[in-house]
């Protein structure tokens, strides 16, 4: 686990200033604390900071082709290098390390950009080929690794695994892109490939982008996509045979380090199963690790010892207190972007105390997209059943006025929601779920952006971003399309974001075996029933691991890595919220409602309505506007 970065001349061979390039691979200091340097050539500038867990003594990057032509920076781990290495020397390549970052280099030189299919695993590279005056960046399928680039205005790209590279090189244009801060506020998180600034972008998972020295910058390309085509026929005991082997295969590739390792054991049923694998291939106790919170309502720490007690691992408990905020300046630093997923906060606690144990932790991650474990999975296809009964415009015809006529009854029993049920009738499938995982909803986000903000955004709304990907999902089940969505969307800019900035802050590698694309590949042959049946979410991994976990844990209500946002923003954050989303700084942007905020927070603190998710987006964004955001 690394930190990457680099500067390019695009146009011709200037020289680059390695007074800039220092600056940008220092700001990236905690992804990589064991070991970093730089390599310069006419034109080209490559950093990378080392964080050693494979090939201690003789990985070390910017590393090199057998004559010096091809030189890679890598963030991330190739889990199937050990098998790529005797392909390859039979190929004619001579090897000088033991490491997986080799592998690339050599891989490209014989397969060139179809290197790419050939790994596996979670990456972010840079690769420059002096022959072939090509630069060739990638990132790995499931977004696990990030990837920021820009093209400056003289030519020159820029790239780093973090934006605050990029800000340290000095000569990226700073202003912010208003679109970018209309996906903040629905979906908690800048989508891919937009960045906050204007002028920087994010790689997207599963894509590369290939330049060829005096040409112009083209477009990324994908390289690999998830197909949805639920036409496996198998049985389930079959299927819970198979899913475990596969499970298994992910585990073990993923348990390759020189370092310490562990996992993360939160007591649901994705970590839990993780750690019952772990536990099968390993010789000794594994270590894991869990948060407790003092507040019971969000404590689970008692799932996790159940596991921890039949698998003996070496478990450490840390209990924190609910009152977690003092993150929030940390937070917006860590983040450089507007991103308001409050589970950051026990994210953050939990790689801390794990750092102090190991420096490979394996999670849960990608468990819920994989294997439809969602709650809201059901409620869609409940609603979708109820949608399918009549024609989209009728339905509009019939259900817009009622919903917005209908008065709003948060404090009502959910029976009583007629407003929600006619809403989600008047909408097509994209529209339902795009409002089931807005952050700041419709109408309330068109009330808090001033008209001068509206005119920026010309119109844009961040349904386009589902809209997009729902156009690429090429299936007409209703599971899957979320599935999808979820999968390039939520996981990639929210879940995997969270993780990798969280852990990377601790200097700790965090590997995720329900993200393995050949078993996603696999999981989106298989009919929805085996992943949703009736109420049970992630039917088939529940089925397939009740020989390895309790049903306590198993079949128990899922419960998130929440904290107490609407008791703090009435209690100790009451006063903070106050003075930052009524003071000065929000003000001076001219693009959003003073009256409107006021009344947001009014209603909150009354407990007419709960706004905790509106105001921690507010209070998030005034973060970012007083740690990230540059000067304007």
């Amino acid at each position: 686990m690394c930190g990457i970065t680099g500067i390019v001349d695009t146009l011709g061979a200037r020289e680059i200033d390695a007074g800039q390039l220092e600056r940008m691979n220092n700001a990236q200091w905690h992804r990589g604390p064991d070991e970093g340097s730089t390599h310069l050539e006419p034109g080209v500038g490559f950093g990378h900071r080392r964080l050693s867990i494979i090939d201690i003594a003789t990985g070390q990057q910017p590393l090199f082709n057998e004559d010096g032509s091809v030189v890679v920076v890598f963030n991330g781990e190739i889990y199937n290098y050990q098998s790529l290495i005797p392909e390859l020397q039979a190929l004619g390549h001579v090897f000088h390390t033991k490491s997986d970052t080799e592998v690339i280099v050599h891989a490209w030189e014989s397969w060139g950009e179809d290197c790419l299919q050939r790994f596996r695993g979670m990456f972010a590279f840079a690769l420059w080929d002096r022959n072939r005056q090509t630069l060739f960046l990638a990132r790995d399928r499931m977004g696990v690794k990030p990837l920021h680039y820009a093209v400056l205005d003289d030519g020159r790209l820029v790239f780093g695994s973090e934006l605050k590279t990029l800000l340290a090189q000095g000569d990226l244009r700073r202003d912010l892109d208003p679109q970018a801060i209309e996906e903040y506020f629905a979906l908690g998180y800048v989508a891919e490939p937009r960045t906050v600034f204007k002028q920087a972008r994010k790689l997207p998972a599963g894509h590369c982008l290939l330049i060829r020295r005096g040409q112009p910058v083209p477009a990324p390309k994908p390289y690999w996509d998830v197909r949805f085509s639920l036409d496996q026929s198998i049985t389930l005991p079959e299927a819970e045979e198979e899913l475990v082997r596969r499970l298994r295969e992910s585990v073990r590739l993923r348990m390759i380090a020189e370092v310490p390792l562990g996992a993360f054991l939160s007591g649901g049923v994705d970590s839990s199963s993780v750690v019952a694998l772990m536990a099968g291939e390993s010789a000794t106790p594994v270590n894991t690790c869990s948060i407790g919170f003092d507040d019971p309502a969000y404590n689970e720490s008692a799932f996790a010892q159940l596991v921890a007690d039949r698998y003996r691992t070496n478990h450490r408990l840390e209990v924190v207190g609910s009152d977690g905020f003092d993150l929030i300046d940390t937070l917006a630093r860590l983040y450089d972007e507007p991103y308001n997923d409050s589970s950051a906060i026990p994210t953050y606690r939990v790689c801390q105390l794990a750092r102090k144990h190991v420096t490979v932790a394996l999670s849960g991650d990608g468990g819920d997209e994989t294997f439809g474990g969602y709650r809201r999975y059901r409620l869609h296809l409940m609603e979708e059943r109820a949608r399918s009964a009549l024609p989209l415009g009728l339905r509009r015809a019939v259900f817009g006025p009622l919903g917005r006529w209908y008065p709003k009854a948060d404090w009502a029993p959910r029976f009583l929601r007629a407003k929600t049920t006619f809403e989600a009738q008047a909408r097509d499938s994209v529209e339902a779920y795009f409002h089931t995982m807005s952050q700041v909803r419709e109408p309330l986000r068109s009330q808090l952006f001033t008209p001068a903000f509206k005119a920026e955004l010309g119109g844009y709304s961040a349904i386009e971003v589902f809209r997009r990907h729902a156009k690429k999902a090429d299936t007409d089940d209703a599971l899957a399309l979320i599935q999808y969505i979820d999968m390039k969307t939520y996981l990639v800019d929210d879940i995997n974001t969270k993780v990798d900035r969280a852990a990377m802050a601790h200097s700790l590698e965090v590997r995720e075996p329900l993200m393995d694309h050949e078993l996603v590949e696999w999981m989106a042959r298989l009919p929805s029933s085996l992943k949703l049946q009736g109420a049970e979410g992630k039917y088939l991994l529940k089925k397939a691991m009740e020989p390895h976990l309790p049903n306590d844990v198993l079949y128990r209500p899922k419960q998130g890595f929440a904290v107490p946002l609407a008791r703090w923003f009435r209690g100790p954050l009451r006063q903070r919220v106050r003075d930052a989303l009524l003071g000065e700084r929000m003000a001076a942007t001219g693009w959003f409602e003073r009256k409107t905020i006021q009344v947001i927070i009014e209603q909150h603190e009354s407990g007419a309505r709960d706004h905790s998710v509106p105001i921690w987006s507010l209070l998030m964004f005034d973060a970012f506007m007083r740690h990230a955001a540059p000067q304007q």
